[in-house]
C-alpha cells in the first residue's frame, strides 16, 4: 500500500509556477517552455524528496505545461528535447522507486456538458494531461462525473455517449470519482458497467453524499473488481466532522482506519487529500 499526496510539497518547499495567458501573448511561448522547464525540474526535486522520505504517491499538477489544451499552443511540447529529458528523469525516478504518478484534471474538465464548446475543451484537457503521464509513466488520470443539469439520468447518459468516444489512450488511464454532492459511488458504478470505465472510490466523498440504504462494503467490492492493477482511492477528513465537505489540514486516524475497514485486507494505494499534503501523510504513518 502507497500513501500518497497532491501536487505540492509544504516541506521543502516546492515552488510550482504559471502565467497568464496575457503574458503569453506578449512574451509568445518561450515564457510557456521557461516555465514548463521550471515546473518539471520541480516535480523531480519534490520525487527525490518524496524517496528519502519513503513516500511513493504523488499527484502531478494539471498546470505543468501552462495553456497546454489552450488554442494558443503551437509548441509541440510533447516533443521538445529538453521537456523529454525530464519527462525522462521522471520516469526514471518513478521505475527505481516503485513509486505511482497521478493526475487529476480540473473542475471545469466536463465531458458531459451539453454544450459542445465545453466538452471539446473537456477531451482538449484530458489528451494533455494523458500525454504528460504517458510520457512519465503515469498510471492515473482521474475524472467527476460532472453536471446533473436538471436531470442526472439524462447527463448520465450523456457522459457514458462521450466517455464511449474517448480515444483508447485516455481511456486507459482515466478513472471516474464519485463526487460530494450529485453522483454517488453507486452512480458512478452504474456508469462504469455501461462503459467498462475504472472507478475511483472516495470514502469521503461517499460520506457527504450517498443513497440512504448504501452499502460501503458492496462498494468497495465492486470498485475493485472494475481494476486490472492495485485500486488508487482517495481519502480526507471533513474539517469540522465527518461530513463536512471542506477538507480538513490532516487525515484523522479513525477516517483511514474506516477505510481500511472497507478494504478488509486488500490492497489498495491510498491519496491523502489534506490541506497539509505530505505533512498528513508524514503524521499519520507516525500515528499508525
Amino acid at each position: 500500500m502507497k500513501l500518497g499526496y497532491a501536487c505540492i510539497n509544504m516541506s521543502m518547499p516546492s515552488k510550482f509556477r504559471t502565467c497568464r495567458l496575457r503574458t503569453v501573448e506578449e512574451q509568445g511561448l518561450e515564457k510557456v517552455k521557461e516555465i514548463a522547464v521550471h515546473n518539471l525540474a520541480e516535480v523531480i526535486r519534490v520525487l527525490e524528496w518524496n524517496a528519502t522520505h519513503e513516500i511513493y504517491f504523488f499527484r502531478m499538477s494539471s498546470d505543468l505545461i501552462p495553456f497546454a489544451s489552450h488554442s494558443i499552443m503551437t509548441w509541440d511540447w510533447q516533443q521538445d528535447a529538453d521537456i523529454l529529458a525530464l519527462t525522462a528523469e521522471i520516469s526514471r525516478l518513478r521505475e527505481l522507486h516503485g513509486m505511482r504518478l497521478s493526475m487529476h484534471p480540473g473542475q471545469y474538465t466536463i465531458i458531459n456538458s451539453p454544450r459542445v464548446d465545453v466538452v471539446e475543451k473537456a477531451i482538449a484537457e484530458l489528451t494533455y494531461h494523458q500525454q504528460l503521464l504517458d510520457l512519465v509513466g503515469g498510471t492515473d488520470m482521474i475524472l467527476h462525473i460532472g453536471g446533473a443539469y436538471g436531470d442526472k439520468k439524462t447527463a448520465s447518459e450523456r457522459f457514458i455517449q462521450e466517455y464511449n468516444g474517448l480515444s483508447d489512450d485516455i481511456k486507459r488511464l482515466l478513472r471516474l470519482e464519485n463526487d460530494d454532492k450529485i453522483y454517488t459511488a453507486n452512480d458512478v458504478l452504474e456508469i462504469s458497467r455501461a462503459t467498462g470505465a475504472t472507478v475511483c472510490f472516495d470514502i469521503h466523498h461517499h460520506i457527504c453524499n450517498h443513497e440512504q440504504d448504501a452499502d460501503a462494503v458492496q462498494i468497495v467490492t465492486d470498485v475493485f473488481k472494475t481494476w486490472k492493477m492495485t485500486p488508487k482511492m482517495h481519502i480526507s477528513s471533513g474539517k469540522t466532522g465527518s461530513e463536512d465537505r471542506s477538507h480538513h489540514d490532516f487525515i484523522h486516524l479513525e477516517d483511514f482506519r474506516r477505510l481500511m475497514g472497507l478494504l478488509a485486507g486488500r490492497d489498495a494505494d491510498i491519496m491523502f487529500e489534506a490541506k497539509r499534503k505530505e505533512q498528513s501523510v508524514l503524521k499519520l504513518r507516525e500515528e499508525l
